[in-house]
């Protein structure tokens, strides 16, 4: 059982890093349209799913039993995987949120947290990964 826990945190590890491979694209392209800002917001939300799946694959690899978003994040908060748990609940949920692109004002407020506030959070996360290998 652990050896496919083991491949299957590292499987969800690759498409995380494919999904912020993606993010970083449109981080790294200063003047969004509307469109480009809903594929920004599109595109946070898929690889914020797949940030707290795997570490929820990682905690269960090694050892804990998770049950939610929110267990996932409080767990990897407590054994340091994540540094700032206040910023991952924010993210969860304003994610619910963010279905509603369509208004240009929340799309703006949206594209604002993700690049100062979720983008950084979801590379450290991507950095401790790195090195847990």
């Amino acid at each position: 059982m652990e050896h496919i826990e083991n491949i299957r945190w590292h499987q969800r590890l690759a498409n995380f890093h494919k999904a912020l491979n993606q993010l970083t694209e449109f981080i790294e392209k200063p003047d969004l349209n509307k469109f480009e800002k809903q594929g920004l917001i599109q595109c946070f939300e898929y690889t914020f799913e797949l940030a707290w799946k795997t570490m929820k694959d990682y905690l269960e690899f090694q050892g804990f039993m998770v049950k939610s978003p929110r267990m996932a994040i409080q767990t990897g908060f407590q054994m340091q995987i994540i540094q700032d748990g206040h910023v991952w609940i924010d993210a969860l949920e304003k994610r619910n949120l963010m279905a509603h692109t369509y208004d240009e004002n929340f799309a703006n407020e949206a594209e604002r947290l993700i690049r100062s506030n979720y983008y950084p959070m979801l590379c450290e996360f991507n950095s401790y990964l790195e090195e847990a290998g």
